[in-house]
């Protein structure tokens, strides 16, 4: 199939170079030239694992390419998909603007008939309205097909969610465009659900709001364990054998962050709330999730007591493991509270310190390898889950340190072992 993928960020980017591992020629669409030169000579800029020697691969075989035209991309392709941010605003909607703007530009550039795929997270209805805005200003007044696909990427794990998805959504307003998206999905060999398109769109917020949910409950029987002196981590395990419920999504944790599941949590409040129904319970997600960091602040605080002046070692910065994506990450939100109340920080991340730098106030100190950072330190920090942190050097860190203290944001270590190294050690709900 000849596609073409409008925007290049985690989605668009990931989307197009797996479309061309499996054989189709894809061409990616981005507005910023150098980007589009860095991409079209194999570098990448993101941190994604195993998605740089994809993309070079791909490129050196001719079947993946990069423009920063819109009107190559459409004239160059029979399936458009549309993959450019949709940011959250103030009052928690989405910003459709990009959306908008591309439906323009596609319109424009259209002269046969296209199939127009909604690969970004939006609201339900914006099919209708891309479907609209695209009628309004093509020119030349050719058939067209409107389609959702949502994306179900986690970020760090992309390139293997879009090479064995567990499904494929398709949201359609005419069955003439299935055919082709099942030949896009066939080498996926994953099940194809063809739904209308409404549904296809509630699909991914109503899917990443439970996520999200499913976060919050266990962190808030973290606070229940806390309190009763019980075990978060096994109460978890013993809910999770049950098939109905899965262990996956019950680590307690500093809370959910990243640039989905509280955008589309947001998100799906708004929509409901435009659609006249009250969504108490994705509400009270979200204060659960920010009493979280909160309850992990005053965890600090009580041992430490005054921050000011205190030296505090931080390990991670991104807002989960195997990414350098900082986008309202837990762990930075962290930093700044702390920072806020007077600490000195010293910092880690094997991926993130550079795109962290502009999210956090001056005076930080940026270390390079994860077992210098307690140097000298009054505190320890774990605040993201980075498999390489359990290979800390525990002796080095508690001997560098003027009081061996550690708070594990992501419950790495074990509490009992922690002790017995002469650790003052405190986790979650643990």
């Amino acid at each position: 199939m000849k596609i073409a993928i409008i925007g290049t960020g985690y989605v668009g980017l990931v989307t197009g170079t797996c479309f061309a591992e499996v054989g189709h020629d894809v061409i990616c669409v981005d507005n910023d030239k150098s980007k589009v030169e860095m991409l079209q000579g194999g570098g990448i800029p993101i941190y994604e694992p195993g998605l740089e020697e994809m993309v070079k691969k791909n490129v050196e075989a001719g079947r993946l390419r990069f423009t920063d035209s819109t009107n190559e991309g459409v004239e160059a392709s029979d399936v458009v998909f549309i993959a450019v941010p949709t940011p959250p605003q103030p009052d928690g909607s989405v910003d459709l603007s990009f959306i908008e703007k591309v439906a323009r530009e596609i319109a424009g550039a259209m002269t046969s008939y296209k199939i127009i795929v909604d690969k970004s997270t939006v609201p339900v209805k914006t099919g209708d309205k891309v479907a609209e805005t695209i009628k309004r200003y093509c020119q030349a007044k050719v058939e067209f097909d409107v389609v959702s696909n949502p994306e179900f990427l986690r970020e760090g794990f992309a390139v293997d969610d879009l090479m064995n998805p567990d499904r494929v959504v398709v949201g359609v307003m005419s069955q003439r465009p299935v055919v082709a998206m099942k030949e896009i999905y066939e080498p996926f060999k994953a099940p194809i659900i063809v739904t209308d398109i409404n549904s296809a769109e509630l699909i991914k917020h109503a899917a990443n709001s439970f996520l999200a949910l499913k976060i919050s409950y266990i962190n808030a029987i973290s606070a229940i364990c806390e309190a009763s002196g019980a075990n978060v981590t096994e109460v978890a395990n013993g809910i999770g054998m049950d098939e109905r419920i899965g262990r996956r999504f019950l680590n307690a944790s500093l809370g959910f962050g990243g640039s989905c599941f509280p955008k589309d949590l947001s998100a799906f409040i708004a929509i409901s709330d435009e659609l006249g129904y009250d969504f108490a319970l994705l509400k009270e997600v979200q204060r659960i999730n920010a009493d979280q960091m909160s309850r992990f602040v005053r965890k600090i605080t009580d041992t430490l007591w005054v921050l000011k002046e205190k030296k505090i070692g931080v390990l991670g910065l991104a807002f989960k493991q195997n990414t350098d994506d900082t986008r309202m990450s837990p762990a930075v939100e962290l930093c700044n509270r702390l920072a806020a109340e007077g600490a000195e920080l010293r910092v880690h991340d094997p991926k993130a310190m550079e795109k962290a730098r502009p999210l956090l106030p001056e005076g930080i100190t940026y270390v390079d390898d994860m077992n210098d950072v307690a140097e000298g330190c009054d505190a320890l920090v774990i605040a993201t889950e980075w498999p390489i942190f359990t290979e800390l050097d525990l002796e080095k860190a508690r001997k560098s340190m003027s009081a061996p203290i550690m708070f594990d944001g992501r419950n790495l270590f074990d509490p009992q072992e922690m002790e017995k190294l002469g650790w003052t050690y405190k986790s979650i709900g643990r």
